[in-house]
């Protein structure tokens, strides 16, 4: 009886340890490219990102109408604009700070604002760094929207964006919502 009851027991423990390796690895997987969930993972990386919190701080952020704050938004063309996410940059301790990213909640003045478009191939493209930045949005790849001048001139912190792109772990098997 001591052996069954030993058996049993162990048994029992084996399952519920085969039940946590499960739920642990359906746990792991990244969310999927550009939904809310992976760009507030995204916002986490910008701010350990010297490159963007502190290469933004400057102009680039600053050129704000006054609001104090810049949105970025961005979609993947496949999954269509409906699938818009954006980030919401602020000054902290003198750096361009993620303060929010997820669902579009704030209104976007593409005076000061931008937004940013291309195929999931283009972007995981973007994120090894082919092709880089300039290339990209002179080719096409990524379509833009927003101040120019001043995205030129803040073209290396963006070469950094693009390259935290591949960084961020994401899912581009299926689109946001999908």
């Amino acid at each position: 009886m001591a052996v069954s009851w030993s058996v049993s027991r162990l048994s029992g423990l084996l399952g519920a340890c085969c039940l946590l390796a499960a739920s642990q690895t359906q746990a792991a997987e990244p969310p999927v490219l550009m939904s809310p969930a992976w760009t507030a993972n995204f916002c986490q990386a910008w701010n350990q990102t010297p490159e963007l919190a502190k290469g933004l701080s400057g102009e680039w952020l600053h050129d704000d109408k006054g609001r104090g704050y810049k949105i970025v938004q961005m979609y993947r063309d496949d999954c269509g604009a409906a699938s818009t996410v954006e980030l919401k940059i602020v000054p902290k301790d003198g750096q361009a700070w993620c303060s929010y990213g997820g669902a579009p909640n704030t209104p976007a003045d593409f005076g000061v604002d931008f937004l940013m478009h291309a195929t999931t191939a283009n972007w995981e493209a973007m994120g090894r760094g082919d092709p880089g930045p300039m290339w990209a949005m002179m080719s096409g790849k990524l379509q833009f929207q927003g101040p120019k001048l001043v995205a030129m001139r803040a073209i290396k912190p963006f070469a950094s964006f693009l390259l935290l792109l591949g960084k961020v772990p994401g899912s581009a098997a299926t689109c946001p919502g999908g």
